[in-house]
């Protein structure tokens, strides 16, 4: 019997290629997509890619409408899935949420970073870190998901290793990332106008992004190792993927096959990571596929490791890594839709 899933937000970009996804996905069926704004709107009529597709009409949420599924992915900006979780959660829902509300901890780190308090602390607890290379098990079990973040992800699969084997010092970690413009969503602004982002690339929320807090608090859970990065983004004129470059010093006698050991050792059997070794990975190859590519190179003119990372920030950044998170906990196949 399929289970049925419904979608908080599926107006939004990552709520559309949560759709997309799903309406390919044998053991699911999507039955209700909510957004406010769209509500009475056709999914055909916002996204016309969805012609003879799908029938899904948007409707306004209500919590009577969500009795009878197994689990309701939500797709909105921060601050809002609060809003909507504890109920959920108090129903005996499985919920997983795109959004950042769930993948901080500290409630003073979310209200510093994010610009607003955190109204659902008691439920933070209950929030399973969502990278599925690194959190397979709690992922299976879990009621609540907190699906990484885009940037976090492409940051996050290159260094964990490194992190974890101790081979790179854990102060002076540089992350420089470019994102396509989709990544900031589909509401409309001047600065994201084609005039704007065309023939142009733009650093942004240099050293207070909200994603930042989130790299150092996972790469100190997962990896060990208390950590300092240097993290900043960039807005490229491309619709959707991510490219990080990841400049880090080794620790005592570290080489290139020190490093693909490393590499190797936690992703050898990892569908979606794919290893270049020196090759260099390019956003092409990774477009509309929940892959990441992983690049490095260790420099022996000055003896730095540099690691660049490429992903899909729509879909191994979003819906198609919370789809590989819903397969795990539903005991389906992980590579499932994907």
């Amino acid at each position: 019997m399929k289970k049925h899933i419904s979608i908080i937000g599926g107006s939004g970009y990552s709520g559309a290629e949560l759709i997309k996804i799903l309406l390919r996905h044998p053991e699911v069926e999507v039955t209700t997509v909510f957004a406010h704004s769209s509500a009475g709107k056709r999914v055909d009529e916002l996204y016309p890619q969805f012609r003879s597709r799908t029938n899904l009409t948007y409707e306004e949420y209500a919590p009577g409408k969500v009795v009878n599924d197994d689990l309701v992915f939500i797709a909105l900006p921060s601050g809002e899935a609060m809003n909507y979780i504890p109920a959920l959660i108090d129903a005996g829902k499985r919920v997983i949420d795109l959004g950042g509300d769930f993948r901080l901890q500290d409630t003073a780190l979310y209200t510093k970073y994010y610009k607003h308090a955190h109204s659902a602390a008691k439920y933070l607890s209950k929030a399973v870190y969502g990278l599925p290379e690194w959190n397979r098990e709690q992922i299976q079990s879990a009621q609540l998901i907190a699906n990484p973040g885009c940037y976090v992800t492409s940051a996050l699969l290159p260094l964990l290793p490194l992190v974890k084997e101790g081979l790179i010092e854990s102060t002076g970690i540089v992350i420089s990332s470019l994102s396509g413009a989709s990544g900031a969503g589909r509401s409309s602004s001047v600065e994201l106008s084609f005039t704007e982002t065309n023939e142009n690339v733009k650093a942004y929320k240099v050293g207070v992004h909200q994603h930042t807090p989130e790299i150092e608090s996972v790469l100190q859970s997962f990896g060990g190792a208390a950590v300092a990065v240097t993290f900043v983004p960039h807005l490229i004129p491309i619709t959707r993927g991510i490219y990080s470059s990841l400049f880090v010093t080794p620790k005592g006698n570290v080489t290139n096959e020190t490093i693909d050991a490393a590499l190797k050792k936690y992703y050898l059997n990892a569908p979606f990571i794919r290893l270049l070794n020196n090759a260099v990975p390019e956003i092409k190859h990774v477009q509309q596929t929940n892959y990441c590519d992983i690049g490095w190179k260790m420099y022996e003119r000055n003896g730095q490791i540099i690691l660049h990372s490429v992903i899909d920030n729509l879909v191994k950044g979003a819906a198609g890594q919370a789809v590989q998170n819903m397969n795990l906990m539903f005991g389906f196949d992980e590579t499932t839709a994907l």
